[in-house]
C-alpha cells in the first residue's frame, strides 16, 4: 500500500506578520525583516508560505530585489 500522507497537503506555514490595520509594511532597508521571506538558499518563498496577498507578496518580491542590488541581502546562500 502506497503512503498518501507525503503527498497530501501539509500544514500552513506563515511567516508574515500584519500590523493592527491589516496590512503588511515593507520596506528594502530593513533586511532583517526580508529575510524571514526567503528560503536558506536565499529563493524568495510563494505566497502559500508567506501568507501575503499578490499585491504584497510582489511588493516584497520587489523589496527583496532591490535590497539584493543594493548589496543588503545575498544573491546566493553563501553568505545567508
Amino acid at each position: 500500500m502506497a503512503d498518501f500522507k507525503k503527498f497530501g497537503v501539509k500544514g500552513q506555514f506563515k511567516v508574515a506578520e500584519r500590523s493592527t490595520n491589516g496590512k503588511y509594511f515593507i520596506d528594502f532597508k530593513r533586511a532583517d525583516d526580508l529575510r524571514r521571506f526567503m528560503t536558506p538558499n536565499g529563493k524568495i518563498q510563494g505566497r502559500k508560505k508567506t501568507g501575503l496577498t499578490a499585491r504584497e507578496q510582489r511588493m516584497m518580491a520587489q523589496a527583496i530585489k532591490r535590497a539584493r542590488y543594493m548589496a543588503l541581502l545575498p544573491y546566493t546562500s553563501a553568505t545567508l
